[in-house]
């Protein structure tokens, strides 16, 4: 592992160990030269392999000839910021342990160990590469979306940012609720080739799988969004044997009308505007009638899924869902005035069924009269008779 340059006289000494330290002695003529080799040896947990939120632990080892310095270590990530890490060291300065905790995707790149000793003088960059698999987006997403509206669900992977040159796997599942079981919606694997293939694993509820232009994109399409789609998407990338996930919760809006139709002259009619799942603290559902005054506004109160208004004209209703102060979707409601015709109409009807009701109860009180009357002569009868039998007699006016 050694050999000596003939130009120059040079020790060259390839794939250092520890056990190579010590003073290395040139002896030329009636000169001698000693110098000290200190060897360092840095080792990084999982080969340098991670996934998003996972721990980076460095061991860092050192061996001399010389007593063993107490070292001073500073770490700084790919975009050169210093990082404050947890450091062990043993009693004997030979071992260090440095923790970094929950390692995100963008931070993927060269890393520096800087180790630095006052006595001996030391001030040694120890550079090594760290591949964090995982999404640009966040752990947790919020997506929202109209009933009847197309929406696209996608979570980006980095994998071909990083150059991750090793196969990893992953499924896509969705649930209504938390609490509730997982329906996988399709899987997918990505090869060391760094090729996508996708499998459809389910046919819940109608949804596609886009052609995507890129490789490091997983998407879902609802074409046709509706009520009970709501729930959470979760993506999960299985890679030996461990695991990590981002979730999209999809929040579903729709607007309804009760009754359902024209609205007649001096009638009411209500609106609601209901969301599929309780909304933060910071967002709000808003209705409001288009050139209308601020009396025509309702807003839901916090954590409030449905909102409601009683409307007595004609006219076009929006309801807004608002997110600090940032308008997200909306979905319209018009009020139409019924024709004249169908306001009389819809008077006589209700005079018609007055009449009606009013009659009906006089056929019953009559009805009930007359079953009374026929009830009380059938009891006369039978009383009759009674007292006849046990008289056993027939007495016949004259």
């Amino acid at each position: 592992r050694s050999e000596i340059i003939p130009s120059n006289k040079h020790l060259k000494v390839m794939d250092l160990r520890l056990s190579d330290a010590g003073i290395y002695t040139c002896e030329y003529d009636s000169h001698t030269v000693s110098i000290s080799l200190h060897v360092f040896k840095l080792m990084i947990s999982l080969d340098g392999h991670f996934l998003q939120n996972e721990d980076l632990e460095l061991t860092l080892t050192q061996n001399s000839s010389h007593p063993l310095p107490s070292l001073s270590i500073a770490l700084f990530n790919s975009n050169n910021n210093i990082i404050t890490p947890m450091v062990l060291e043993d009693k004997t300065h030979q071992k260090y342990t440095v923790k970094v905790k929950q390692l995100e995707a963008t931070d993927s790149g060269t890393w520096t160990c800087r180790v630095h000793s006052d006595s001996p003088l030391i001030n040694q960059n120890i550079p090594f590469d760290v591949k964090v698999l995982g999404f640009q987006n966040s752990d947790l997403e919020r997506k929202y979306a109209t009933v009847d509206s197309t929406i696209i669900l996608s979570w980006h992977l980095n994998f071909q940012k990083i150059a991750w040159k090793e196969g990893f796997t992953g499924q896509l599942n969705w649930k209504q609720q938390e609490s509730a079981p997982a329906h996988e919606l399709l899987d997918f694997n990505i090869t060391a080739r760094r090729e996508q293939h996708k499998t459809k694993k389910s046919n819940h509820f109608w949804f596609e799988i886009p052609e995507s232009k890129s490789e490091s994109t997983i998407e879902v399409k609802l074409p046709k969004v509706h009520f009970n789609h709501s729930g959470y998407y979760q993506c999960q990338l299985a890679y030996n044997s461990r695991y990590m996930q981002s979730k999209i919760e999809l929040v579903v809006m729709k607007v309804s009308a009760n009754p359902v139709g024209p609205l007649p002259r001096g009638a009411e009619m209500t609106l609601s505007c209901q969301v599929s799942s309780p909304l933060p603290p910071n967002t709000h559902l808003r209705w409001e009638r288009v050139n209308g005054t601020q009396t025509d506004v309702k807003k839901s109160k916090q954590h409030e899924v449905k909102v409601e208004v009683n409307v007595s004209a004609a006219g076009l209703w929006i309801c807004h869902l608002i997110e600090d102060n940032d308008l997200k979707i909306s979905l319209s409601y018009p009020v139409e005035e019924a024709p004249v015709w169908m306001s009389y109409v819809v008077i006589g009807a209700s005079i018609g069924g007055s009449v009606l009701v009013f009659v009906l109860a006089c056929l019953c009180t009559l009805s009930g009269i007359r079953w009374q009357r026929r009830r009380q002569r059938a009891k006369r009868m039978v009383q009759a008779r009674q007292y006849l039998l046990e008289n056993k007699t027939c007495q016949c006016q004259q």
